[in-house]
């Protein structure tokens, strides 16, 4: 299972343009990768686990470190 973190995706094109560029930035700056994720960042997780047919029953927190902070 991927748990991911913010991610810049269409789920969020309800918010107001200029808030949801606030809501990224200031997420992504308490973050210790300094940024809010990208689809990409998640979809390297999945093709990872696709292929890594040793990996089984785990849950990968892809989440730029929030869980650290």
């Amino acid at each position: 299972m991927v748990s991911p973190g913010l991610v810049l995706t269409p789920l969020w094109s309800n918010v107001p343009e200029s808030d949801r560029e606030a809501m990224y930035l200031h997420a992504g700056s308490r973050l210790p990768v300094g940024r809010a994720g990208e689809a990409h960042d998640i979809a390297q997780t999945y093709v990872y686990l696709m292929n890594n047919e040793f990996v089984t029953g785990q849950t990968v927190v892809i989440d730029g470190g929030g869980v650290l902070v």
